[in-house]
């Protein structure tokens, strides 16, 4: 079931308890859950509801602006009317899951998860092609990432919610992130790449006679550090 941001916020704010649908049948179940923006939405009763019967107070435990908003936006569906009963029930488990950092256990647990789902796709197995990507390329635009791995972007991101489950990825406001745990995964069981030894050759002295740049407590030769690209338009 669609929840808009701001309805979502009006739930988490206790303002919005109830919602209008057209269905030709229930398409939640009363004692169920969503996941949603601001954590798990919980079904407390669905029952027939009569439009003819509806209030300004209705419109407003709704989170629209008035009682022709209502109708408006029930005139553009079809089907029989539900009243949906609705609470914040908690927080995201997803959000703790994705700062746990998996054990051994949980790698082999979570490959196997991955394994089924790359089998069980259309387009060949993807799991680890896209953590890879998001890694590389964090708050990046989806369309961007899309086009990067030649697939049809609603699929994508449908594939992407499917990784945020297992608590592998964010949702930024653009694009995605690794989780800790995402990373935690990919640092775990992607190949340990191998580095070639060379060599060694006298580095040349700098002007003072140093043979390599210090860090300001001299201590370790100064790096510079790569900036990770990131966004949150």
């Amino acid at each position: 079931m669609l929840l808009p941001k701001a309805v979502c916020e009006g739930i988490a704010e206790g303002r919005v308890t109830q919602a209008f649908r057209r269905w030709d049948k229930p398409r939640v179940k009363v004692g169920g859950t969503q996941l949603t923006p601001v954590g798990t939405v919980a079904f407390d009763a669905v029952e027939p509801a009569d439009e003819s019967t509806l209030t300004e107070r209705d419109a407003e435990l709704a989170g629209l602006k008035n009682l022709a908003t209502l109708h408006k936006m029930l005139a553009r569906t079809e089907g029989d009317l539900y009243r949906i009963t609705l609470r914040l029930a908690g927080p995201d488990p997803r959000v703790a899951l994705r700062e746990l950092i998996p054990e051994p256990v949980e790698i082999e647990a979570l490959t196997a998860k991955m394994d089924r789902m790359d089998k069980g796709s259309p387009t060949g197995p993807w799991t680890r092609e896209v953590l890879r990507w998001i890694r590389d390329h964090p708050g990046i635009v989806s369309t961007e990432m899309a086009a990067a791995l030649d697939r049809e972007r609603w699929a994508l991101k449908t594939d992407v919610r499917r990784l945020k489950t297992l608590g592998l990825t964010i949702s930024l406001e653009v694009g995605y992130l690794l989780s800790p745990r995402g990373e935690a995964y990919l640092a775990a069981t992607e190949p340990k790449k191998r580095v070639r030894r060379s060599r060694a050759v006298a580095p040349a002295a700098g002007v003072d006679g140093s043979t390599a740049p210090k860090a300001t407590d001299g201590s370790a030769p100064v790096r510079k550090a790569r900036a990770r690209r990131t966004s949150t338009t």
